[in-house]
């Protein structure tokens, strides 16, 4: 397999700074709050936390929103949120960040998706979620749909990216697919189980091990070139960007084959976010010229430098060469 070159990689992230995406999906506020537990509950036998801290950090799709415009690159937000102080502040947290948010519809009948975890001494210890999983109505899916396509008639590249939260509808999806075809930008999408089949056409689809195998209902062999071609033209992609954790990813592209690529990641603190950080390095390696194996590897390195970090965290361009050049024999 070819190695990424320190100078190739810089002259693709210097080009990563010109690209226009658009990320479409389902928005989410990630809230931690984290104390100490120091007794049980008089009243039933749970525990009780002492909160010292709490913090919210942009999850979901809005993740890779925040991921793309972390390595330099211009972004459109296309989701929705509901008509509260979380959908304000998730707004105002891109808008920090430089990302257009005009294209993030606000839903008065549906909140704004919060997924709360209780922490305390890095244990998870419960996680409640706010959000409304229903498809949104058919007025807001045409709403979303006509905002993918003002996005994405000025992007080098759109990406999906689907919790099952509601926001890729049909009409959403499609219309995705349909303009990114004919303009020939590349398109990327992180499918979950409702749609899995619904993105045929698609430049890459990006699963992980345990998605592929549900939506297939069968065992998966990452390593076997001839499954990995089949499963692709399958699921009517051009690459299949299998992503397998401590195992790296396997990739299978229409024009250059089957290539394993290694984890590159030493130490490993946490992995939420990791998938994301990869989806944005992919889409926005393609949207500048590189390679299919060349976006997997840079993406291979941003994870691995992600994973380094505590929590969700964002990669800058300058991480992910600093990563290449320790790892560069």
């Amino acid at each position: 397999m070819a190695v990424l070159t320190t100078a190739r990689a810089e002259e693709l992230l210097a080009r990563v700074r010109s690209v226009r995406a658009v990320v479409a999906g389902d928005l989410m506020v990630d809230r931690y709050i984290t104390g100490v537990v120091e007794r049980v509950s008089p009243e039933a036998p749970v525990p009780v936390v002492r909160v010292e801290a709490e913090q919210a950090a942009i999850g979901g799709a809005g993740n890779v929103a925040a991921n793309i415009a972390a390595l330099g690159a211009r972004c459109v937000a296309v989701g929705c949120v509901g008509e509260d102080a979380d959908g304000q502040a998730l707004v105002g947290a891109f808008e920090e960040r430089g990302i257009d948010t005009s294209g993030i519809v606000v839903t008065p009948d549906r909140p704004t998706t919060v997924k709360t975890r209780v922490m305390a001494r890095h244990q998870q210890i419960v996680r409640f979620d706010r959000e409304d999983e229903s498809d949104v109505t058919e007025a807001v899916g045409l709403n979303l749909a006509a905002a993918v396509r003002r996005a994405a008639d000025e992007a080098d590249v759109v990406v999906l990216e689907d919790y099952n939260k509601g926001v890729l509808t049909e009409p959403v999806i499609a219309t995705a697919l349909d303009v990114s075809n004919s303009r020939g930008i590349p398109s990327i999408v992180d499918p979950k189980r409702r749609n899995f089949f619904a993105f045929s056409g698609v430049t890459v689809l990006k699963p992980n091990a345990k998605e592929l195998g549900d939506a297939l209902g069968a065992f998966i062999y990452p390593e076997d070139a001839e499954w990995m071609a089949r499963t692709r033209e399958r699921l009517g992609c051009e690459q299949l960007l299998l992503t397998l954790g401590e195992r790296g990813m396997a990739l299978e592209a229409e024009r250059t084959g089957h290539v394993r690529v290694p984890t590159a990641a030493r130490a490993v603190y946490d992995v939420s976010g990791a998938g994301d950080t990869v989806t944005a390095v992919v889409a926005t390696v393609l949207a500048a010229g590189g390679s299919p194996v060349e976006a997997a590897e840079l993406a291979n390195h941003a994870a691995a430098v992600e994973v380094g970090k505590i929590g969700v965290a964002t990669v800058t361009p300058r991480e992910i060469l600093d990563h290449i050049k320790a790892h560069s024999h």
